[in-house]
């Protein structure tokens, strides 16, 4: 299979790459707190971020997920805030989502982030959600009623629900756009989002063990600080892979795989890249600790490692 992006698809990638780093301040957004930058969210819309898997007589973009992957994994380099999720995936129903006039959010297991900013809520209903501490200060959550945790429907009732029988090969997302709440879907762009955060924080270790000196010479030059460095690449190549294949074939059980390696090299690298950075890292002044409380956060979004590895390992 090749994987190598077509000269649209590197078009694409590079033009969200430019619009969010011209548009979108991790540090600014700080200083908003959980207040959701509407007039960015517009612009999101405008350049059609929310619509990619739209059919263009519909309005849309016409693309596929191999293309929202691309978009989402741009979004993660940067952390950008809002229910990105919620949002596209009600695009291709929902009147003014694909616009970004609307902020939609929805339901993973228990949590329901950016709540008290959407407009409106896929899924389930979310009577009697209590504002939960959210371990990340940049994604605001609630808590359902009833959860004790970061709940999410087992691996055989959520495959029944979504599939039919659980035993049966799965099923393929279709090419034009998923239907709104489609878990499968949601699991594979929050594992794009953290697969964009894995390659930032691999390139801001690289770039700290080259600048940073001791005894004389760049920290890079010390076999410990090479060997995380390469550790972290090879995590986020590997999740690069499995994130990338889940969206040419948009199988579920790929989709298991990709979501459990992508979130795994988002936490790991970030707190191999708060390792580089040394006490630098433990400050509040480097993005290091956002990018790892953020890929905590949505690690805890839809299936955990624990659900995937069952998924995963039923299907042997």
């Amino acid at each position: 299979m090749d994987f190598q992006l077509t000269e649209d698809q590197r078009a694409l990638r590079g033009g969200v790459r430019d619009l969010l780093e011209g548009r979108f301040d991790v540090r600014a957004a700080l200083d908003e707190g959980s207040s959701l930058d509407r007039g960015l969210w517009k612009e999101l819309g405008d350049a059609g971020f929310f619509s990619l898997m739209v059919p263009e007589a519909d309005g849309g973009v016409g693309l596929g997920l191999p293309e929202a992957v691309l978009a989402f994994e741009e979004a993660g380099r940067v952390l950008l805030t809002g229910p990105l999720v919620g949002t596209f995936l009600a695009a291709g129903a929902l009147q003014g989502a694909a616009s970004g006039e609307a902020v939609v959010t929805c339901s993973f297991g228990s949590l329901v982030p950016w709540l008290d900013e959407a407009d409106v809520v896929l899924g389930s209903g979310v009577e009697g959600a209590v504002p939960f501490r959210s371990l990340d200060p940049l994604t605001p959550l609630h808590r359902l009623p009833g959860s004790g945790g970061l709940a999410h429907p087992s691996p055989s009732s959520r495959l029944r629900s979504s599939r039919g029988d659980p035993t049966r090969p799965a099923g393929r997302l279709p090419k034009a756009r998923a239907g709104a709440g489609d878990r499968d879907l949601a699991d594979l762009l929050v594992a794009a989002e953290q697969l964009g955060s894995a390659g930032k924080t691999l390139e801001m270790a690289v770039r700290y063990a080259r600048e940073r000196t001791q005894f004389g010479q760049a920290i890079g030059g010390f076999q410990a600080v090479k060997h995380l460095c390469a550790q972290m690449l090879v995590r986020t190549e590997v999740a690069r892979g499995a994130v990338y294949a889940a969206a040419v074939t948009g199988d579920v059980l790929e989709i298991a795989g990709a979501k459990l390696l992508a979130d795994e090299a988002a936490v790991r690298n970030a707190r191999d890249c708060l390792q580089v950075h040394g006490g630098m890292g433990f400050t509040w002044e480097a993005d290091v600790h956002l990018h790892l409380k953020r890929a905590w956060v949505r690690a805890g979004l839809g299936r955990s490692a624990a659900q995937a590895e069952e998924e995963l390992a039923a299907a042997l």
